[in-house]
């Protein structure tokens, strides 16, 4: 099935959609704080399955995640805070998690750190900014001014910027995901940030990369979709169209999706990729790029998706994704923890009990 609706009117609704889920949607607990968040802990692939599907412990899960890697580890990361932030408002932002993990990264964008990936740390504190902005008070924020003024700074000429690579896929391991991670962030950037003389320019510079450097592999072509809904130039609606049923045939005969076969990433660790499993992050990651580009949640694909999301939650709340470099703490189960919640609020899912196994 095609998708019937224009996409960038699918989009403006969805956003709508979230946010009016934000009033009746469940908002974990509120009285979490850096002084008594208690870490989840280690994400670990034989942990066993819920009994019955829980909306509310999964952003348990994310809250706890994000908040104890803040207080441990004082910094962002891709897969945990960042993903946090661009994720929360779609269940409720008035909270003191919230606030906590937003304020850090107003600090961070008002004392830019001088690290040899400042021009990653550049991009995420501003693309994420942004979008939080966009998703909560529709403002945008002095320190997101600052923080967008400055990723022009650092933009090479050839559109794009030098990226973190740490062999952590997808996030950390080429220039594509920071190019398309700014087209986010401009493109939803609130005031019209994107009209200004500055983010013209740099926008134009953003669909020279694209055309120069085409998507070497799924994950780049879908992040690539996600910054089309935001940003003109960026893709044809035929190839968007095309990305989507490539992601289709993508989907298992459980009904979920892999990371692993998104992309063509070699391990750190010299072991094989798993590319039969469906997890969390390649699951929850689809289904929200699917649903953001106008796929109806009532397709059958997507409801297959859902219900292996259903059935397939861990006992913390969380959703398992082996990492792609090394196995050892596998982190971006943090950020595909947080596609699923997207997901699951794309598709109108909220706590209604699902028995899991």
């Amino acid at each position: 099935m095609e998708p019937e609706m224009n996409c960038r009117t699918h989009s403006l609704l969805l956003g709508f959609f979230v946010l009016c889920l934000a009033g009746i949607l469940f908002s974990a607990d509120r009285t979490m704080t850096l002084e008594n968040v208690v870490d989840p802990g280690p994400n670990k692939p034989d942990e066993p399955y819920r009994k019955e599907f829980s909306f509310s412990a999964a952003v348990r899960f994310m809250d706890s995640a994000s908040l104890a890697w803040q207080k441990k580890r004082k910094c962002f990361a891709c897969h945990s805070n960042y993903a946090f932030l661009f994720t929360r408002p779609a269940i409720a932002h008035n909270v003191p998690v919230h606030n906590a993990i937003r304020s850090a990264l107003e600090h961070l964008a008002e004392n830019p750190r001088k690290t040899h990936y400042r021009a990653t740390e550049a991009v995420m504190v501003a693309s994420v900014l942004a979008q939080n902005d966009a998703a909560t008070t529709g403002k945008l924020h002095p320190a997101t001014r600052k923080a967008l003024d400055r990723i022009w700074t650092l933009q090479r000429e050839d559109g794009g910027w030098t990226w973190q690579n740490d062999n952590a896929p997808p996030s950390e391991i080429d220039d594509h995901y920071g190019v398309t991670m700014a087209a986010i962030g401009v493109g939803v950037a609130p005031e019209h940030y994107s009209e200004t003389p500055e983010a013209k320019n740099g926008i134009e510079k953003i669909r020279r990369y694209f055309r120069n450097n085409p998507p070497v592999n799924m994950h780049h072509r879908a992040m690539k979709v996600l910054a089309s809904l935001h940003v003109d130039g960026i893709m044809a609606n035929d190839e968007r169209q095309q990305v989507i049923r490539d992601l289709l045939i993508l989907q298992k005969s459980d009904g979920g999706w892999g990371l692993a076969t998104l992309g063509n990433w070699k391990r750190s660790d010299g072991k094989e990729q798993d590319y039969g499993t469906s997890d969390g992050y390649g699951t929850g990651f689809v289904l929200y790029v699917l649903r953001s580009a106008g796929v109806p949640m009532e397709d059958p694909r997507i409801r297959r998706g859902i219900a292996w999301l259903k059935t397939h939650q861990r006992a913390s709340g969380r959703w398992f994704t082996r990492s792609l470099r090394k196995d050892g703490e596998h982190s971006i189960t943090c950020s595909g923890t947080a596609y699923a919640i997207l997901a699951l609020v794309a598709c109108g899912e909220t706590d209604a009990p699902s028995r899991t196994r």
